[in-house]
């Protein structure tokens, strides 16, 4: 009996350092794993679950590239549309795509969880391309083919079959795109030093797997495509979708998931609401306003930590104004918590750095457009037996980054970080601005090389290759602002709006897409039209450099915008209060 109580101190003092040293690997951000327990990191996240992401976005993108780059051909060829129709279709379809991801980040963040959202739109993502790959087999659900000027045009079922594999394609993709890097970086525990670093790490080799999916859909599916025909072409971008899905449920066991916190926009109005309401009862914010906040450990947001009270934006504090003692407290649209309040002001602090972006996305629709364009009607010999397809010519742009990743990565990045002290090297905002100064330089190579490929003596017989400084430099570009954009938006984000935020970002793709073909028309129309103007039918009566020159300014004076913009902005963390345990906040002075 003696012995037995001489060892309960040493089991209890043995029990007291397991409980105290198992809090270390368990994550601090609420991630759970299959069997919804606090994920561990060392059997959870990391690079252990990492790789089934990243190798998941490569088969993902090579679909869909694979798909975009030879779409305007199908339009044309098979379904006998005229040119400019074919190529406006297809850029409101990948603006579509995009903008669609609005819809998905609502479905993860409300209802399904990033995990789940994947999955269920993947599916329908597949059974668009099933479709599409039905269009190309099928005779029937195409016009019959024809060698004359004026082809019989598709018939309205035929028409509606295609456009409906294409809205299936791009509600998949709107689903995917938001949720999937985000859903790698939730991997990552940021309250790890170790971990930290290794999530921008992510965000690097997943903008080279988006790369490397694309690598390959512009030019071996092209090349299939052209040498085995169009069921073939669409047939094996659908089984990359299928193997896509697959190898990212093979990571189940390995994942770290977030559980969905309710619908952001909901949050949002709910703030707004309150107030304004209190705004027109006459509710004041003063300095030593106490202002309302549950008295939990976390926020009555599901899964998601408290946050630290601002003074940005300060009109928006009214909604947490308790203007009666008495009144029902957990009513929302009466009365916010000062998390809920600071939610919807990290988002609205994001949108001015989102929309001093727009103008990099409207020069990158160029990538797949007139860049092309230029291309298909210059010199694509590399020998007498072989031609570069046209459609693949803006691998120029994507070696590019795929070379020039693995370097900032492993080489740039260790230098700047003995430099500046900064885990990155630099800070996303100013990798984003690298990125947007680089793109103007890559207009001014376009329209510097257009004037001479129009003004040389033989303008179809430049070589392709005179086109390498635009590709290399608008490549360029994108790395560091598509992987700052990935590191910005998700940084920025609270717990219950990284999916929401993830498609803002992505949004802007589509944005740039259509504002694209709006500054097209605008200028078609104010130069005289397709017989007169700067961008004709024929690009070699074209001024297609003028037109590149519009860009240039564009980009330019958005660069500077964008300059003011991150000079001024202030990250959630810039300027914070106290939380009090008693469910109110004191209202402190401005950290910055």
């Amino acid at each position: 009996m003696q012995q037995s109580l001489d060892k309960f101190p040493q089991e209890l003092q043995h029990q007291t350092t397991m409980e105290e040293s198992m809090p270390t690997s368990l994550v601090s951000n609420g991630c759970v794993d299959i069997r919804g327990r606090i994920a561990d990191k060392r059997t959870t996240g990391g690079w252990k679950a990492a790789p089934f992401i990243i190798v998941n976005e490569v088969a993902e993108r090579l679909a869909f590239f694979g798909i975009a780059v030879n779409m305007v051909a199908y339009l044309v060829f098979e379904m006998h549309q005229s040119l400019p129709n074919a190529a406006t279709h297809v850029t409101d379809w990948i603006g579509a795509a995009y903008v669609l991801t609005l819809f998905g980040a609502f479905c993860a963040d409300a209802y399904l969880g990033r995990f789940r959202t994947i999955i269920v739109f993947s599916c329908i993502y597949t059974v668009g391309m099933v479709l599409l790959t039905l269009s190309a087999s099928i005779d029937s659900l195409r016009p019959p083919k024809c060698m004359v000027r004026l082809c019989p045009q598709a018939t309205d079922g035929q028409t509606g079959f295609l456009y409906g594999a294409l809205a299936l394609i791009a509600l998949g993709t709107g689903g995917i795109k938001p949720c999937v890097s985000s859903f790698g970086a939730d991997q990552f525990d940021e309250a790890d030093e170790e971990e930290l670093p290794k999530k921008y790490a992510f965000f690097n080799w997943f903008f080279f797997a988006i790369n490397m999916g694309a690598i390959l859909g512009i030019t071996v599916l092209v090349y299939i495509k052209e040498k085995k025909g169009w069921a073939l072409g669409f047939g094996l971008p659908t089984g990359a979708m299928v193997i896509s899905t697959i190898i990212l449920a093979a990571g189940i066991p390995f994942y770290r998931f977030q559980r969905p916190m309710g619908s952001p926009f909901t949050r949002f109005v709910q703030v707004m609401v309150a107030s304004v309401r209190n705004h027109l009862n006459g509710v004041q914010v003063r300095h030593q306003t106490e202002l309302y906040e549950v008295n939990t450990k976390e926020s009555d947001i599901k899964g998601s930590q408290k946050l630290f009270h601002t003074l940005q934006y300060s009109f928006l504090d009214k909604a947490a104004v308790v203007t009666d003692s008495e009144a029902d407290t957990g009513n929302r649209w009466r009365l916010c918590t000062v998390t809920q309040v600071e939610e919807f002001k990290s988002f609205i602090r994001i949108l001015p750095v989102w929309a001093s972006t727009i103008a990099f996305s409207i020069s990158f629709a160029q990538l797949s457009t007139f860049f092309t364009s230029q291309a298909n009607i210059m010199d694509r010999k590399l020998s007498s037996n072989f031609k570069i397809p046209a459609a693949s010519v803006p691998v120029f742009s994507t070696l590019n980054a795929l070379i020039l990743v693995p370097i900032y990565e492993k080489v740039i990045v260790p230098i700047l970080r003995k430099r500046t002290g900064h885990t990155r090297g630099i800070t996303s905002l100013q990798r984003i601005g690298v990125g947007l100064f680089i793109s103007i330089f890559a207009l001014i190579a376009a329209a510097l090389v257009e004037k001479k490929r129009r003004d040389s003596p033989n303008p179809s017989g430049m070589s392709v290759f005179w086109l390498f400084p635009q590709f290399f430099l608008i490549g360029s570009a994108e790395v560091f602002t598509y992987v700052g954009q990935l590191e910005f938006f998700y940084d920025e984000a609270t717990d219950g709006t990284r999916s929401i935020s993830s498609a803002v970002f992505l949004s802007e793709i589509g944005i740039g897409s259509w504002f694209s073909t709006a500054i097209v028309k605008i200028i078609e129309s104010a130069t005289g039209g397709e017989d007169k103007g700067w961008l004709r039918n024929n690009l070699n009566k074209s001024r297609l450099d003028y037109f590149y020159w519009v860009l240039t300014v564009i980009n330019a004076v958005n660069f500077v915008v964008y300059l003011w913009i991150s000079v001024v902005y202030k990250s959630r963390g810039g300027a914070v209060g106290t939380v009090r345990d008693e469910g109110v906040v004191d209202m402190g002075d401005d950290g910055d």
